[in-house]
């Protein structure tokens, strides 16, 4: 009986001084996702509700993001950062008679060459091309033009702080005749706080600047997640508010919502 006991204290003590280095664990995985190119493996799939869209008010668009993130080390100093952003889209009713929508639209692709380590001052930073892909499945949902640019990050890690900007513009060089060519810029700066339990409260915007029509577009986002882990799997679940700042005419106006699901890999 004393033996049982004795283990059964010596487990119990062993398991709560695990705690603190798991919840350690947990909240630098949490830091990590909070960089945009953070060297690990994220998969995450990313909802998007927003209404009020079109001239007359009435559309309705439901995007799902699927953004895997993928680090190659390349050599011990440098590793390259593949970002992709595929929209899965249901649209209802954005313009008279339109009807609905559904299928994938227009893959935007990023590569990151990023320092291995960070710079002074925790300074992390990457530079790349990207390139718009005509993948849409509807006319609704492509621009049917392919594009190429330059895009770049700069993020800062101190203390539980995340903050930083990542940003891009891409031209259009070769698609159908009968659309408008693209020259839009893209600016996310963001800022994050993880607390040692591993939620990450964060506001940014994802403002792009469509040149050729003149207009801007400025969702404000504020979100909470959290790091949890199923058996030995690490997740990121999160939800958020979007406001829009700025949209087009006949863009989505007032509130939306931001649901979000992160899975992260081991390398």
């Amino acid at each position: 009986m004393r033996t049982r006991r004795a283990c059964a204290t010596a487990a119990g003590l062993a398991w709560l001084s695990c705690q603190p280095v798991r919840a350690q664990e947990e909240q630098e995985l949490a830091k990590k996702l909070a960089n945009p190119v953070a060297a690990m493996i994220s998969v995450p799939l990313q909802s998007n509700y927003d209404r009020h869209d079109g001239p007359t008010r009435d559309g309705r668009r439901y995007t799902m993001n699927v953004q895997p993130v993928v680090p190659v080390t390349l050599n011990p100093d440098w590793t390259l950062i593949s970002r992709t952003i595929a929209p899965l889209v249901s649209q209802h009713d954005l313009a008279p008679g339109a009807g609905s929508q559904h299928g994938i639209g227009d893959i935007t692709q990023s590569f990151f060459i990023s320092p291995s380590r960070p710079a002074a001052h925790g300074i992390i930073w990457g530079a790349g091309p990207v390139f718009l892909l005509p993948t849409g499945s509807e006319s609704a949902l492509s621009a049917r033009q392919w594009g190429i640019g330059p895009t770049g990050v700069v993020v800062r890690q101190h203390g539980a702080w995340t903050y930083g900007a990542l940003a891009n513009h891409i031209w259009s060089f070769a698609g159908h005749d009968d659309r408008p060519n693209v020259s839009a810029t893209f600016i996310q700066p963001f800022l994050n706080y993880t607390t040692k339990t591993a939620w990450t409260f964060g506001i940014n915007t994802e403002s792009s600047y469509d040149w050729k029509q003149e207009q801007w577009s400025v969702p404000v986002i504020v979100t909470a997640s959290k790091l949890i882990k199923v058996g030995r799997q690490p997740i990121s679940i999160g939800a958020g508010l979007r406001y829009w700042a700025d949209s087009p005419s006949g863009g989505p106006r007032d509130w939306g919502l931001r649901l979000s699901v992160t899975f992260l890999f081991a390398r």
